[in-house]
């Protein structure tokens, strides 16, 4: 039945890291592995208070089919947000719910891609979007990340030197990496896209979890009309109910919304309306601000523990916000001979090579501190570093 499926699927692979989740399923394990939020933290009792509202008030229609494009008011709260917490102008009908913000990168590139087209990522990448795209057979050009984002003169390079559909970039907190791009790199990448029509994918689900430093512009208060924004409500409220957002101009929702009616008709809508009543009732604000202590408390005692135990030839990001940090060992020490070992000490990571397009990374790993409490970080990276000074020790 093999040459039954469509070509497209010989170069599709399982996701990785969902694949680890199975693994790090024992309550033995402690897992650094997945890209959970802090279930802690969600609003269970909220959340349900505003399910009973919704069901009591409106409940025949909110069980109905609805719009491809959201619930209206849903749409006006995130515009209306992006105006308070960025400066952005925007109008509801730029907005378009989605599963995740992960339908949306299948959607778009479902609206602009054909084999064969060029695309730049990060490298390391997210790897959902490379997932994503994959399936549409492009020809990715991974530029690296520097210390502020990625290196502009070999985006430039790659630029000029092809013609470039889309340029996808997690420019806050980057997944996996942690880093965020400064102020003048999003200037100097706005100066370089003002020359070129190559869309700039600006994936932002981490984007309101800071807790060091500031708020930097969004890219698209620079280049307004060939950037997409994609947002979520995964990080800030619950990830379960699966809503997130495409934020383009008119005529890009418009065909967003023909291919999204071939999926699925329309996120939802249920989800929707509990989410929309959720917002009404409480304060977003007062909720995130509880998430990101949680998460600069996780995050500064993983730093701290790794200082104390990995060895010094070891390197790492110091991430200002979101859910991930870099760790690049040695150049003789394997991420995936590390992930093997490790699994003997019941300690789980995913090794980096999973976030690169070129084989790169065979010495990186991504360490996530907002799913593990407090004994569980200490535990983990204490038990990471003996397998790490085994390794060094053996290749010494």
């Amino acid at each position: 039945m093999n040459n039954m499926f469509a070509n497209r699927m010989a170069n599709a692979h399982k996701s990785f890291i969902r694949e680890i989740l199975k693994v790090t399923a024992d309550p033995k394990v402690i897992s650094f592995a997945g890209g959970l939020p802090n279930p802690q933290l969600f609003p269970v009792k909220d959340l349900a208070d505003a399910t009973a509202k919704v069901l009591a008030e409106d409940g025949e229609n909110v069980l109905q089919y609805s719009t491809t494009e959201g619930y209206l008011p849903l749409r006006q709260y995130i515009a209306e947000r992006y105006s308070k917490r960025k400066g952005l102008e925007v109008d509801p009908d730029e907005i378009l719910i989605t599963n995740g913000s992960q339908q949306g990168l299948d959607l778009i590139g479902k609206v602009f891609l054909n084999a064969g087209d060029r695309i730049v990522l990060e490298r390391p990448g997210y790897l959902g979007a490379i997932q994503a795209f994959s399936l549409y057979e492009p020809v990715f050009e991974p530029v690296p990340l520097l210390e502020d984002g990625i290196d502009t003169a070999l985006l430039e390079e790659a630029l000029n030197g092809n013609e470039i559909k889309l340029f996808h970039t997690v420019v806050n907190f980057q997944n996996p990496s942690g880093i965020t791009y400064s102020k003048q790199k999003r200037l100097d990448l706005a100066g370089i896209f003002k020359d070129h029509s190559t869309i700039l994918l600006e994936d932002d689900p981490y984007g309101e979890l800071r807790f060091a430093g500031q708020d930097l512009p969004s890219m698209r208060s620079y280049l307004h009309d060939n950037v997409i924004l994609l947002g979520s409500f995964s990080k800030i409220v619950a990830p379960g109910l699966r809503l997130g957002w495409i934020c383009a101009t008119t005529d890009v929702i418009e065909r967003i919304i023909i291919a999204k009616q071939a999926s699925d008709l329309h996120s939802n809508y249920f989800s929707q309306r509990i989410v929309c009543q959720y917002l009404a009732d409480h304060d977003i604000d007062e909720h995130i601000l509880k998430i990101r202590e949680v998460y600069k408390n996780q995050r500064d005692l993983m730093i701290s523990s790794i200082e104390k135990h990995f060895p010094e030839e070891v390197e790492f990001t110091r991430p200002e916000g979101g859910m991930f940090l870099w760790v690049t060992l040695p150049e003789s020490i394997s991420a995936i001979r590390l992930f093997d070992l490790a699994g003997g000490e019941d300690v789980a990571f995913v090794p980096g090579s999973a976030f690169y397009v070129d084989e790169g990374g065979r010495n990186t790993l991504r360490l996530n501190f907002s799913n593990s409490d407090g004994g569980q970080i200490e535990e983990g990276i204490e038990r990471l570093a003996k397998v790490i000074k085994e390794l060094l020790a053996a290749n010494k």
